[in-house]
């Protein structure tokens, strides 16, 4: 069996320090980009995600090495071009899994706490879910099913994950423009961190861009439309609990609604955040046509 280290674990200590890094220097450029209770919220997110991971990875390992063993239809070998093919199979794999997050309340009730804070910098990388570790890594069982090692699978995720963490921050503006046209980078990343109805749902990579614009969902970072970071209505706690759970209190109290039918309580589960089944909820891409249709209007004034 082959084995690979959790690389999650021995970056902690860089996290560490490249958060104190960041604070010292935004500090000195006045960005203003750590606010003390939202950091150790974040913070605290972060070690329950961690703890709760012990539990939810056994689960994901056994449903991985499940399909591995029984259903998969080829072995391939653990080589270096395995890990070229897997490097590109994983980004598609959490490309959809992020979109789709974004467009299935039963997904965004566990991503929407990467997405509760109004701060923008590394802590808020550290912002994880306590709950999607059960059931999102469903996303990626085609991978053990068409014969990638289990181990892999685990390594190359972990690999993404901790891309992302660097990409969590105000202090960088701009990459080369080379490495912005290919890959997520803190610019791309604000986009899709902000609130404002151009940047909603927009920009799902976890480490290549190129996804988000093969398949229409791309969207730079505007000079004139400042990021505001945070959520569409915010949820304005520093609970740790509160933050893991809200989203499926409001999620669960829509679904058993008095007098609504069945299709309309499965439709609060599967249908996008802000749906509602009298039809005066407003989704992203309403708030985005009318931004859009506001600015068409303020530019020929």
């Amino acid at each position: 069996m082959h084995q690979f280290p959790n690389i999650i674990l021995y970056a902690i200590p860089f996290f560490i320090i490249a958060m104190v890094v960041e604070v010292v220097y935004t500090v000195r450029l006045n960005l203003k980009s750590y606010q003390t209770k939202d950091s150790v919220t974040s913070l605290s997110m972060g070690i329950g995600n961690v703890l709760l991971g012990f539990i939810s990875k056994a689960i994901v390992i056994a449903a991985f090495y499940f399909v591995y063993d029984n259903f998969r239809l080829f072995t391939i070998p653990v080589t270096w071009w395995s890990f070229v093919l897997i490097f590109f199979a994983d980004d598609f794999s959490y490309y959809w899994f992020h979109r789709i997050s974004h467009q299935c309340r039963l997904f965004w009730a566990s991503h929407v706490v990467h997405h509760s804070s109004q701060h923008y910098n590394l802590s808020t990388a550290l912002r994880q879910t306590w709950s999607g570790g059960f059931y999102t890594f469903i996303f990626w069982l085609w991978l053990p099913l068409v014969g990638f090692h289990p181990g892999m699978i685990l390594l190359q995720m972990s690999i993404s994950l901790l891309y992302q963490f660097w990409i969590h921050t105000e202090a960088i503006n701009k990459m080369p423009k080379w490495f912005e046209a290919i890959f997520n980078t803190p610019s791309h990343h604000r986009v899709h961190h902000g609130s404002n109805p151009i940047y909603l749902d927009r920009n799902h990579a976890g480490i290549l861009i190129i996804w988000d614009k093969l398949f229409g969902t791309f969207q730079e970072e505007l000079d004139e439309e400042k990021v505001i970071y945070g959520l569409v209505s915010n949820i304005k706690t520093y609970n740790p609990i509160k933050v893991a759970f809200i989203e499926w209190f409001f999620m669960f109290k829509d679904t058993f609604k008095h007098k609504i039918s069945l299709k309309n309580r499965i439709n609060y589960l599967i249908k996008p955040p802000g749906w509602k089944h009298d039809g005066t909820g407003k989704l992203s891409d309403d708030l985005r046509n009318e931004w859009l249709k506001n600015r068409q209007n303020e530019l020929q004034q």
